[in-house]
């Protein structure tokens, strides 16, 4: 035992020390390591907070307003109304969608396409209550979902016949939501970007117009069916999208005002990204009139704008977005394949491209348009838009008349770039203005309401347009240009005496120059114009003179500017 143990203890001794030394040189190893990967964490935090302070102070000097947000969301709207325009057409010209429904006359062709705008006419005239009662969102979200399922039905069609029911879900979906699309924009868009926040639904169309056109192009040459269904499919996807993103877009604060509820208000203005300024100066400026119309019922609406105060700027409405598609806009996008072989492109692809060429065109102008929108005025948007849309339609329908367009020679490219000139003109001018104003010129109350019925009879005048063009293309290579050439000419000469200017003006005080008789914006101010020339260049049209300027309200002295007021000895 003991000669076994004895021998050990050195031996574990001599163990000992180098075993010591060795844990030891570990353990400073160890303990500098783990400095040095301390070291290592407190750079990587340094260097991940510095790069989160630039990022966050990056995203809070350029990130959207949520009034933007929201109104980029909601004109998902405006890309499914462009997205069925620019591939109808291209549709119903297909042979692969004639194999699955058979042939079809003009008129039918006609009827089938029209029967969205024709569908969506009612359902856009009476979305004006709910969307009062309701709000605005639940109503855009109820009539994506309809918007959804008719695009399913046009996507599965067997026949016409259910192609055509699909259809008219689609339009009647269509006009329930569209018509509100800008009046909500209008409701929660700063007086100063308005106009080009309002724009971007038809921004959106327009490029819903291009997709659609390159989509039918891209097709075409598929074998079966697909050909055709794809594009309904992508109108049923982002239409349910839309739906579902309704349930998360904040509420328009001036409806929530409107009936009691200023607390959910203010909390929505802040959503939105609103200004308190701009709250206080515009949005939370509630009148007796305004609070009283919000226990009407449903039928008392559409009374209501036909009375006395409501009534000019009701007809104005009606008018404007009315008479704005008679010009023949839709003949020309539904039907451009069809125009651009009648002007000497036989070969349905070299048409199909000739048709995305023009849309491309459309959203070169549409974006400086749309960002513009706050730059130059309604009435100039109105007035060179209509000169140059009349203009293009008396041209191409005097040389169809003059039998000058031939498959060869210089008259079908006159024909060809008027098409290109005219849809362009539109989309930067019509387009935009007459939604924007339609809904800006309502007070409250009466907006949606207004604002509807005027959709509604843009959706028939668009309908009738889309009927029409086939059979008149039929009949005369060049009546449907004079006719529609003639229309766009009478527009301009309405809309430029009765129109008044609004560019910039906060929604409600847009509604104290209303106040007036309609003929006071109009032809009074041309003949106070006519009387004013030669007269100093410190008197204005209506005879104020400017150097009364600080007398007069900021807003005051911008009305006289327009030719809007009378003169203070006629107020005094």
């Amino acid at each position: 035992m003991h000669h076994i143990s004895i021998p050990m203890l050195p031996m574990q001794a001599a163990s000992t020390t180098p075993l010591v030394y060795s844990t030891s040189a570990s353990a400073v190893a160890t303990i500098s390591q783990d400095r040095q990967d301390a070291d290592f964490v407190l750079l990587l935090q340094l260097t991940f907070l510095t790069a989160q302070r630039v990022t966050m102070g990056w995203l809070n000097r350029y990130k959207p307003a949520g009034y933007t947000i929201a109104s980029l969301a909601i004109s998902m709207g405006g890309f499914l109304n462009g997205y069925d325009t620019g591939s109808i057409g291209a549709v119903v010209t297909m042979p692969q969608f004639r194999a699955t429904v058979g042939d079809i006359s003009p008129s039918v062709t006609g009827l089938t396409v029209s029967a969205v705008m024709f569908a969506g006419a009612i359902p856009s005239s009476l979305a004006g209550p709910p969307a009062d009662k309701y709000g605005r969102m639940p109503v855009v979200a109820f009539g994506a979902a309809l918007f959804a399922i008719g695009s399913v039905l046009q996507a599965s069609a067997l026949n016409l016949a259910q192609f055509i029911v699909g259809r008219i879900f689609a339009g009647a979906g269509e006009g329930v939501f569209l018509g509100v699309l800008n009046v909500y924009i209008c409701e929660i868009a700063p007086s100063s970007r308005r106009g080009t926040l309002a724009s971007l639904p038809q921004l959106f169309s327009v490029l819903g117009i291009c997709i659609g056109y390159f989509i039918c192009y891209g097709t075409v040459r598929l074998d079966s069916s697909m050909a055709w269904r794809i594009s309904f499919i992508i109108m049923a996807i982002v239409s349910t999208g839309l739906t579902i993103a309704c349930f998360f877009l904040p509420p328009s604060p001036r409806i929530l005002i409107l009936h009691g509820r200023r607390d959910e208000a203010i909390k929505a203005i802040e959503q939105l990204g609103i200004q308190q300024a701009e709250a206080e100066k515009d949005i939370l400026r509630v009148r007796d009139e305004d609070l009283a119309m919000t226990r009407i019922t449903f039928w008392q609406s559409f009374t209501t704008i036909w009375k006395r105060q409501y009534r000019s700027r009701t007809i104005l409405a009606l008018f404007i977005l009315g008479m704005v598609q008679l010009c023949g806009i839709d003949g020309i996008l539904y039907y451009a394949p069809t125009l651009f072989a009648r002007a000497g492109l036989p070969e349905q692809t070299a048409g199909f491209l000739a048709s995305g060429l023009s849309s491309i065109l459309i959203i070169v102008v549409s974006i400086p348009a749309a960002m513009l929108a706050d730059k130059w005025g309604r009435r100039t948007s109105i007035i060179v838009g209509g000169i140059l849309l009349s203009g293009l339609m008396f041209l191409m329908g005097a040389m169809y008349a003059a039998r000058a367009v031939h498959v060869t020679g210089a008259g079908r490219w006159v024909v060809i770039v008027s098409i290109f000139l005219f849809a362009m003109t539109y989309s930067a001018t019509w387009a935009f203005v007459g939604k924007i104003y339609a809904s800006e010129i309502q007070p409250s109350h009466t907006r949606a309401a207004s604002n509807s019925v005027a959709q509604g009879l843009g959706y028939f005048t668009n309908g009738l347009v889309a009927l029409i063009t086939p059979i008149l293309l039929a009949k005369s290579a060049f009546g449907a240009y004079f006719l529609f050439g003639g229309l766009s000419l009478g527009t301009l000469i309405v809309l430029a005496c009765y129109m008044p200017e609004t560019r910039g003006e906060p929604l409600e005080t847009i509604q104290e120059v209303f106040s007036k008789p309609l003929r006071v914006h109009g032809l009074d101010r041309l003949r106070s114009r006519k009387g004013a020339r030669g007269a100093s260049a410190l008197t204005t049209t209506s005879g104020v003179d400017l150097g009364d300027e600080i007398e007069l309200g900021s807003h005051e002295v911008q009305l006289v500017r327009s030719g809007w007021c009378k003169s203070r000895r006629q107020r005094h």
